[in-house]
């Protein structure tokens, strides 16, 4: 199935350039249409981070479901799991979030979810593909029909209460020193007020959007000022947020990052040990480090693998009935309070741990030792791997790794890169493996 405009994520792209008034209009007219389903007044909620651009396209989102009848309720800065939550909370038929999360400002898109709070299937996603391209004229609403359009004022307060309650009822922050990072981004209310009015002690940074600083020199792709910010106020732990909220990384007491991998081991091993997990495993991604497949695997839990995207993490634990599962980036999918990745939520849960063990958060956050991991990109077309000597080198390299290694080799799906990632015990050997493969590519294409 070809997709012109929805990537893994929604659709996405340079603000006024590729998301445009023009198909944010189309989008909500589309979209709106498809999700009519009965003979009522249907709703959208619509969120969004702190871009500048989000005014622009949430007003054309707004014309575009009033004008198929569609009543939008603009929930204003909120984080992605906010939009999926309320979706469900306020029944609507739709929500949108307006969000490119960890891009730069330049950036935006659009997310939709449907009236269960999950992201849209490829196969709905298609059928609002094919309306974008029509005139739709016909199809909109007659004059008395159309959509009323007003402003949630409650939405932060309602997602905070939603997010206090996914901790355990006798925990309590208490006696906890936190930095929390922003990232100039959606959360910069919900999240330092949550942790405050959970009891907690809290130093607040990229909290201060102006529309063009969302994830600049902050946040969870750029968790050096918090790391900074921890070893200066002698914090107990740091919390890095993306722009709109639905990944987390942490910083532990002496200023080291902990990955999504050691958050999902923390996460996995406390519901294993309080029996709250559905399955004795977790999901994630073909990305995550080989140590925590090792590290599961002795408690007894599995590590079922996907493709690289949330979308798929989530896809998996649907079907397959886990309740937890995520991506090394800090995506952390915890099903039983949410229906995608939520940052604050998870930060939560291993808050939880920190104040169980009472120990530092260097060691409830160290589960395990990571496995050495080289990524590397190689700018050629995904074309050369079809060709029968590039197969075989690449096999042959495998082999060389053994059974206690790894070799990844996956085209980008947005650029014509390929990434090729070895793990293994021997880092030299990794490295070597990796820079062998990485030359074969690259001679490959220029021998063409």
């Amino acid at each position: 199935m070809s997709r012109t405009y929805f990537g893994t994520d929604g659709i996405r792209g340079v603000a006024n350039r590729v998301i445009t008034p023009e198909l944010a209009l189309k989008v909500g007219q589309a979209a709106g249409l498809v999700f009519q389903r009965g003979d009522y007044r249907h709703r959208v909620v619509i969120g969004k981070d702190t871009r500048l651009s989000g005014y622009m396209i949430e007003y054309a989102l707004v014309a575009g479901f009033a004008s198929v009848g569609m009543d939008p309720l603009i929930l204003g800065p909120i984080p992605t799991p906010a939009v999926g939550m309320l979706t469900r909370s306020m029944r609507a038929d739709l929500g949108v979030m307006i969000s490119a999360s960890h891009n730069p400002y330049e950036d935006n898109g659009i997310k939709l979810f449907g009236p269960d709070g999950y992201k849209l299937s490829d196969d709905v996603e298609h059928e609002i593909e094919t309306l974008l391209d029509q005139d739709l004229s016909d199809r909109l609403a007659k004059s008395p029909a159309l959509g009323r359009a007003r402003r949630v004022d409650d939405v932060r307060a309602r997602y905070i209460e939603f997010a206090k309650r996914t901790l355990p009822r006798n925990v309590s922050l208490d006696g906890l020193r936190i930095v929390v990072d922003c990232a100039n981004g959606a959360a910069y209310k919900t999240a330092p007020e949550a942790l405050w009015e959970l009891g907690a002690e809290v130093f607040s940074i990229g909290c201060e959007p102006n529309g063009l600083n969302i994830n600049r020199d902050v946040g969870s792709t750029a968790p050096a000022a918090l790391s900074a910010k921890v070893r200066e106020m002698r914090a107990d732990i740091g919390i890095a947020l993306d722009g709109d909220a639905d990944r987390v990384l942490i910083v532990d007491e002496r200023g080291h990052l902990v990955d999504g991998d050691q958050l999902m081991a923390v996460v996995a091993t406390n519901w294993q040990e309080d029996h709250m997990l559905s399955k004795p495993g977790i999901v994630a991604t073909v990305m995550s480090n080989l140590g925590l497949e090792r590290y599961l695997a002795g408690q007894g839990l599995k590590l079922e693998r996907t493709s690289v995207g949330d979308r798929y993490v989530l896809e998996r634990m649907r079907s397959e009935g886990y309740n937890v599962g995520g991506e090394q980036s800090g995506h952390i999918i915890l099903s039983d309070y949410s229906t995608t990745g939520d940052g604050l939520v998870a930060a939560m849960q291993v808050l939880a741990v920190v104040k169980k063990k009472s120990r530092p958060v260097s060691e409830v956050c160290h589960l395990f030792e990571p496995l050495p991991q080289i990524l590397k990109n190689v700018r050629v077309r995904k074309t050369v791997l079809d060709r029968p000597p590039v197969a075989r080198s690449i096999d042959e390299a495998r082999e060389r790794l053994g059974a206690g290694g790894r070799l990844l080799i996956r085209p980008s799906g947005t650029e014509p890169v390929i990434r090729v990632m070895g793990e293994g015990d021997d880092r030299a050997l990794v490295e070597k493996v990796v820079d062998d493969v990485c030359d074969l590519l690259s001679g490959a294409a220029e021998a063409a």
